[in-house]
């Protein structure tokens, strides 16, 4: 049985302040290319399909059309799909039991009382039959109904009530979709698994919300959703796909693909294959003086989201203007030379802004390459005093 595994597809994210449809729709895009292409038994969704659990009109229509042009793939893909964090529950789980009728399978929420159960969708293939469990993103006060009204002592706990009470038949083959932070221990090497995280994933302080893999354990295939980075997690077979597009600066360096996975007869490992994806736009990061940023930009480059530091020891005259009549789609411009440096070298003394106006005009100097006017001065003294209340 093939079947692709995606997971926080974040329709309706912005990034900085460029708003990302069109990305998203080219990406998802060539996500239906590749099952026209590739046919495959089924497509996974591990959760966070928006980016907010209010998703705007266009989010909604942006996904509405994706589902559509995929339903009708032929022969019919069934689509597997669970909320995550980012996502509402009731609003992914509305028109479900319709949407079923089409094999667009949807679970927004976990168990919640006894009488309720994970959603099952069986597939059939040469081997027989492949059991897909829908997991959506859970806390552990949503399962208090299933441990007798006690709050389960973490998220481990959690997710172990939920999946113990469903009796899986681990000689079959299983598949779990979930959306959770999962960490444990290598069972090969006994090593603690950290998965590697970026800026644009919220975890909790401290690890709260942390679930051991050990309740994984006996799935022939995981498919995680929640973190952007693809990667593995103890197990070969349980996997976070990480995202179609990159989300933030700190993804410029990751890889994007789209993973296509195999599943044999029961008891062989699961082979993965991780196809290349061609976003629209790229994320990048580039480094050194204005000079050698604007001359090193390259045609098929330009139009790229940027993330650019400068290296001048002394500030080039209106960097911001000069830029961007080179690059398109600028994210941030930052200075690091020898005199921002010694501005983060901190003393012990407390550090104190005793003038906002002083220190924003410092700061639009360094950036625009000129004074406040009088006029300017005299409109943010007002702000200032509004909102220290003396105006």
């Amino acid at each position: 049985m093939i079947f692709f595994h995606l997971s926080d597809l974040h329709i309706g994210k912005q990034l900085h302040h460029y708003n990302l449809r069109e990305d998203q729709e080219h990406i998802l895009s060539e996500v239906i290319a590749r099952a026209e292409e590739l046919h495959p038994d089924a497509v996974l969704i591990a959760g966070d399909i928006y980016d907010k659990s209010v998703p705007s009109g266009e989010a909604v229509s942006l996904f509405d059309d994706f589902l559509t042009r995929l339903s009708a793939v032929r022969p019919a893909i069934p689509v597997l799909i669970i909320a995550g964090n980012h996502d509402s529950a009731q609003r992914l789980d509305y028109a479900s039991r319709l949407l079923g009728s089409h094999q667009i399978y949807i679970s927004g929420k976990a168990p919640e009382t006894e009488e309720d159960h994970l959603r099952k969708v069986t597939l059939q293939d040469a081997y027989g039959e492949v059991n897909f469990y829908l997991l959506p993103f859970l806390k552990p006060g949503y399962v208090r109904g299933l441990c007798g009204g006690e709050l389960p002592e973490n998220y481990t706990a959690a997710v172990k009530a939920v999946l113990d009470r469903e009796e899986i038949d681990f000689t079959q083959r299983n598949v779990l979709l979930s959306h959770q932070f999962y960490t444990g221990r290598d069972s090969r090497t006994g090593l603690e698994v950290s998965p590697e995280t970026c800026d644009s994933e919220v975890l909790s302080v401290g690890g709260i919300d942390n679930v051991d893999i050990s309740v994984l354990r006996g799935f022939d295939y995981v498919a995680l959703g929640h973190l952007h980075g693809a990667q593995k997690v103890g197990e070969e077979q349980i996997r976070y796909c990480g995202t179609l597009l990159k989300y933030s600066v700190s993804e410029s360096n990751q890889e994007k693909t789209l993973h296509v996975v195999e599943l044999g007869e029961k008891g062989t490992q699961p082979v993965l294959k991780k196809l290349p994806l061609h976003p629209l736009r790229d994320v990048r990061r580039i480094r050194g003086t204005l000079e050698e940023v604007i001359g090193s930009a390259r045609s098929d480059q330009k139009n790229d989201y940027v993330s650019i530091t400068l290296t001048d020891e002394i500030d080039p005259y209106k960097p911001k203007e000069q830029l961007e009549k080179v690059y398109s789609h600028i994210l941030e411009i930052r200075m690091d030379n020898e005199r921002t440096r010694r501005k983060l070298e901190f003393s012990d003394e407390e550090i104190r802004i005793e003038d906002p106006l002083s220190a924003f005009a410092d700061f639009y100097r360094e950036m625009q390459g000129r004074e406040l006017s009088g006029e300017e001065q005299d409109v943010l003294q007002k702000v200032f005093d509004d909102v220290k209340g003396e105006a």
